[in-house]
């Protein structure tokens, strides 16, 4: 059972940049696919973008694409999301998620999560 720690959010301004962090142990990282999500108050989670296991393919929730990124680095265990951009609905907490069947979109996939990093952005 793999777990997950997130790092990185904090009270940014809009129109600026950020990077989270996702470290993974206790299992093999690299026969998971990789997701990040963000639930903001009274609001339901929402997938922000996923990475497959080897990294070569990406997924993009619409109110992210081209401002998001997402990369992992398996020999180190970790998972990235660079958010450029950002703006006050992106306000949120992003937690990131491991997905042992492979499929980025399919939300019930992703069976083990992190406690969550606040992200905050300031108009």
């Amino acid at each position: 059972q793999v777990q997950l720690v997130e790092s990185g959010g904090k009270l940014v301004q809009a129109g600026g940049s950020l990077r989270l962090s996702c470290a993974a142990s206790g299992g093999t990282f690299s026969t998971y696919a990789m997701g990040w999500f963000r639930q903001a108050p009274g609001k339901e989670r929402e997938i922000v973008a996923a990475i497959s296991r080897s990294g070569v393919s990406a997924y993009f929730a619409d109110s992210v694409k081209g401002r998001f990124a997402i990369s992992r680095d398996n020999a180190m265990n970790m998972v990235y999301l660079q958010m450029n951009s950002l703006k006050p609905e992106d306000t949120a907490v992003y937690s990131c998620a491991a997905n042992p069947f492979g499929t980025l979109g399919v939300v019930i996939q992703y069976n083990y999560w992190g406690q969550g990093t606040q992200v905050t952005v300031s108009s």
